[in-house]
């Protein structure tokens, strides 16, 4: 395996096989309410670039084993409790917060804490650390939260337009010389100037390219990242976007439903191919219908399209390496 397949644990002191979320989100409604119960470890380490570049991150992981960029999705219903235990492997403070959730305090280099909390509002959320800010965010330390409005498997909210299956994308900038001073204990001072732009942690690759097609390296085939479907289907994806700058992603084929935004349900639902994505823990709530694409002729039931960002930064990566950054497939099977 390459030397880019892995990534370099620095409080852990091992090495261990890259690991990134669960994007793509499995639910089956219950009559009553449960306990859900997490444990996150706050880990750093190392992860290679596009152009082979090692860069400094910090994340919520399922192991001390594990550097997960970001953290696992979690999803609950409404009425759940929820109990979240985090352990500080790292020597700097850290927290865990969602934004009218919880909000953890201050957990000390080194030590645990159980965080309880209740939740009552269904809608797509994200986890982050909010100290050190934004920086901490930034480094990696962020994750998806989804809560199902209880009883239904396939509402956003009540009475939303319906789906059959979900995905979470949490999209990232990335400005290495930023996570270079935190790796150092210092507090960046120059412009933020990213450089890399991911969804769920993975940047594209292009044909010809060694890592191409590969679904632990390249976005465009990853199963947490690549939406498929067959027509008929009905995809809702959750756009949460940790990074620093506003993104205009756009879907090809077909529109997509909007349904909310920053958390907030539309009063009109909007079909739209390109919409703004807010940044600073911006999100989006949109359906994806597999519909036979309008414009295609003759017309096709089967095939792939892109999902991509309009601001050609978020495409390259190093500063120039084109297509090697923020975009998936959509797949019609």
């Amino acid at each position: 395996m390459k030397r880019r397949d892995f990534l370099k644990l620095g409080t852990a002191g091992i090495t261990g096989a890259v690991s990134t979320s669960l994007g793509l989100l499995s639910w089956s409604p219950r009559s009553f309410a449960a306990t859900i119960s997490k444990t996150f470890y706050i880990t750093d380490g190392y992860i290679a670039m596009p152009d082979g570049v090692d860069v400094y991150f910090k994340g919520f992981s399922d192991s001390l084993s594990q550097l997960n960029i970001p953290g696992e999705s979690v999803i609950v219903q409404q009425g759940d409790t929820v109990e979240i235990t985090i352990v500080n492997t790292l020597s700097s403070d850290h927290s865990f917060v969602i934004d009218g959730v919880v909000d953890s305090g201050i957990i000390n280099g080194g030590q645990s804490k159980l965080i309880s909390f209740t939740v009552n509002n269904a809608g797509s959320y994200m986890f982050y650390d909010k100290l050190n800010a934004p920086f901490n965010r930034l480094l990696g330390l962020h994750g998806g939260f989804a809560v199902m409005h209880a009883g239904s498997s396939n509402e956003l909210y009540n009475g939303s337009p319906t789906f059959v299956q979900q995905y979470v994308w949490v999209t990232n900038d990335i400005d290495p010389i930023w996570h270079d001073e935190v790796s150092r204990g210092r507090t960046p001072s120059s412009t933020f100037n990213p450089y890399y732009f991911t969804i769920n942690g993975r940047t594209m690759r292009v044909p010809g390219h060694p890592e191409y097609g590969n679904p632990d390296i390249d976005s465009g085939y990853n199963q947490q990242t690549r939406l498929e479907g067959s027509i008929g289907d009905r995809t809702l994806v959750r756009i949460l976007n940790a990074g620093m700058c506003m993104h205009s992603v756009h879907f090809h084929a077909n529109h997509v439903e909007w349904l909310a935004e920053n958390g907030q349900p539309r009063n009109t639902v909007w079909k739209k191919d390109t919409l703004l994505l807010p940044n600073n823990i911006g999100s989006l709530d949109v359906i994806y219908p597999y519909e036979v694409p309008p414009d295609s002729w003759p017309q096709v039931t089967k095939g792939y399209f892109p999902m991509h960002f309009h601001d050609e930064m978020t495409q390259t990566a190093g500063g120039g390496l084109y297509q090697f950054g923020l975009a998936t497939t959509i797949a019609f099977k």
